[in-house]
């Protein structure tokens, strides 16, 4: 798994450093990609694969449990991204939720990585705590308050799926995708403002990989929050110093809104 350690500003067109250009890197050497927010694309309309829609539905179901629900996609723009939906249970007590299409088409994974072609197809998941209001906001029962507090982590699984694809670009294990530059915060209730991307702990490692009869290698990764504070502390000490903070304080990859901000600034400036 590569370890690579890249930081994402999003929204539009990459822009790339040229042959004279020096690479922008992180205090702990993880390259940054900044993107032309004025960039315009043309809409391209996409459907869904049924051969990956159904590997996938099957895929959820083996390893986590029955799809309750999906967030089928009307309209869809460059890849036909649907979120299935898996309620709590007694073995897996949160709300499980899971792309299918952003693996579609393959990402531009740089050559020079070894295992780039093992890299190339990603689908995105996210783990929220039972009392989140899922099926309100599928049966288009909520407010507009409720919705704003409740719908972003589904908005952002469909952000983040089209990303590498519109950019031209790669995400995958330790990467981080900041809500603007300034990674402000995703909702009201929160001051939860980055996703990292990582294999979930919590679904296991059966999950996060499936091999399809086609020869595509997918990997699942989950969608975790950061706070501001940590997404600086990674970019300076890298990701393997997040997670020992995050992991020291018993911190698991179901969303947790009010959870501890292990890279809090205290006295005198000092993390």
């Amino acid at each position: 798994m590569s370890q690579t350690n890249l930081f994402f500003i999003p929204y539009t067109y990459l822009k790339m450093t040229t042959e004279n250009e020096e690479q922008e890197k992180s205090e702990s050497g993880a390259p940054i990609y900044r993107y032309d927010e004025n960039a315009e694309r043309p809409f391209t309309p996409a459907t869904g694969n049924e051969s990956s829609i159904e590997q996938i539905s099957e895929h959820i179901e083996r390893h986590i449990g029955p799809i309750e629900s999906v967030f089928h996609e009307l309209i869809s723009d460059t890849i036909h991204i649907d979120v299935y939906w898996v309620k709590p249970g007694a073995e897996r007590p949160y709300h499980t939720l899971v792309t299918s299409g952003m693996s579609d088409l393959p990402m531009n994974v740089p050559t020079e990585i070894p295992e780039h072609l093992s890299m190339q197809h990603t689908e995105l998941c996210v783990l929220l705590p039972p009392e989140w209001q899922v099926e309100k906001i599928l049966n288009h029962q909520a407010d507009d308050e409720q919705t704003e507090q409740f719908y972003w982590p589904i908005r952002w699984l469909k952000i983040i799926a089209r990303f590498p694809h519109q950019l031209n670009t790669w995400i995958g294990y330790g990467h981080t995708i900041p809500n603007g530059e300034d990674a402000e915060p995703f909702a009201m209730n929160t001051e939860l403002g980055c996703i990292l991307l990582l294999p979930s702990v919590s679904l296991g490692p059966d999950f996060f990989t499936l091999d399809t009869k086609e020869g595509k290698h997918i990997s699942f990764y989950a969608t975790f929050p950061l706070y501001r504070e940590e997404m600086d502390f990674k970019m300076k000490k890298g990701v393997d110093a997040l997670l020992a903070r995050l992991e020291s304080e018993g911190i698991d990859d179901v969303v947790d809104l009010s959870r501890k901000n292990v890279c809090r600034k205290k006295f005198l400036g000092l993390f």
